[in-house]
């Protein structure tokens, strides 16, 4: 390294400087420094205060040129780099000086930053929510044994005496996001198998899954069953009602059971099937099955309950079922459900 520094000095003072400052960090690692010593370091080198955050933990680390932790508030940032680890951005690094940067201090940020993700890798536990999805995928098959399971789960962070839920999630929004969120204070992992995202978490909390997100939580005993939970209970999951607890469906969770074959060949599904080509009125049939009550649909659909009224004496004659009647309502919402799921289970993994 000395000898090719010694080489480009002649033609390039940055570049010579730049491999010194490599250099400098490569040896940090090798000597397996955690971050305030890479703090007090790089504070030294650059020769103003350096900082890091890390954003799972909030930890804030900064240090002046005499490696004691500065005096002063926090200044404006000069220049920053993010922290990644495993294609996952979970902290940041900066510098505060107080004159214009320092040529080098872009390739110092920048191998701070790459040993930062190290330090964190090393001591941990590493506060990335995206694992490897053959890690996740092991920990929550059924074809698991015992052992595997148990191994995969501790180097996934999740630890013996841990309780695991697993939730499974459909959305456009990235899962790293949605883990976090999810469980912010307590281990969480996700990874993404087939068309569903998979997100293992030592506690959930359902408030704070953000809007647009379609999300099965399976109960905490065992993450093989949980899981299985977490799939059927998204399969429940409509516009109207996206996060679906397994322990909250009861006996409903009996029909996701039943073969797709029996469940089209049945004389109400099929009926529900035909209203589905008008977008309105099976907007209605749902409002209404939510509710069980004309005046509370209305509310619901932002209708005058008239309008309602006569949309769904229009339903009970394409359906032949008396909506009125509390065996016809339990019939149409069952029928309703069961269509969905017949829709669901081509998207199921």
């Amino acid at each position: 390294m000395e000898a090719l520094a010694v080489r480009l000095s002649g033609m390039d003072a940055h570049a010579e400087g730049a491999i010194r400052v490599i250099a400098f960090y490569d040896t940090l690692m090798r000597r397996r420094v955690d971050l305030p010593a890479l703090a007090r370091a790089s504070a030294g080198l650059a020769e103003c205060v350096a900082g890091l955050r890390l954003h799972g933990t909030g930890a804030v680390v900064r240090a002046s040129p005499d490696g004691r932790p500065p005096s002063t508030v926090p200044a404006p940032a000069s220049s920053t780099a993010r922290v990644t680890l495993d294609d996952e951005e979970i902290g940041t690094v900066w510098l505060e000086r107080t004159g214009p940067p320092n040529p080098l201090d872009e390739v110092l940020l920048d191998r701070l930053a790459i040993a930062a993700a190290t330090a964190v890798e090393r001591y941990g536990p590493a506060r990335t929510t995206m694992a490897d999805p053959a890690l996740v995928e092991l920990a929550i098959s059924d074809d698991s044994d015992e052992a595997a399971r148990a191994r995969a789960l501790r180097l996934l962070g999740f630890t013996a005496d841990l309780p695991v839920q697993v939730v499974a999630v459909r959305s456009h929004l990235p899962l790293d996001r949605i883990g976090a969120l999810l469980c912010p204070a307590r281990p969480v992992k996700a990874a993404s198998l087939a068309d569903v995202g998979v997100i293992l978490a030592a506690t959930v909390d359902p408030a704070r899954i953000p809007a647009g997100v379609r999300a099965g939580i399976g109960a905490a005993d065992g993450p093989g069953r949980s899981w299985q939970q977490a799939r059927t209970a998204l399969r429940f999951t409509t516009a109207r009602q996206p996060v679906v607890r397994y322990a909250e469906l009861g006996a409903l969770a009996l029909l996701a059971r039943i073969p797709p074959e029996t469940v089209r060949d049945n004389a109400d599904v099929a009926a529900v099937a035909r209203l589905a080509g008008s977008p309105e009125d099976l907007e209605t049939l749902d409002a209404y099955c939510a509710t069980g009550s004309l005046r509370r649909a209305a509310d619901l659909l932002h209708l005058h309950h008239s309008s309602v009224a006569r949309r769904l004496e229009q339903i009970a004659r394409s359906l032949g079922i008396e909506l009125t009647e509390p065996a016809g309502l339990v019939r149409a919402s069952l029928a309703l459900t069961a269509w969905r799921l017949l829709d669901s289970a081509r998207h199921s993994p």
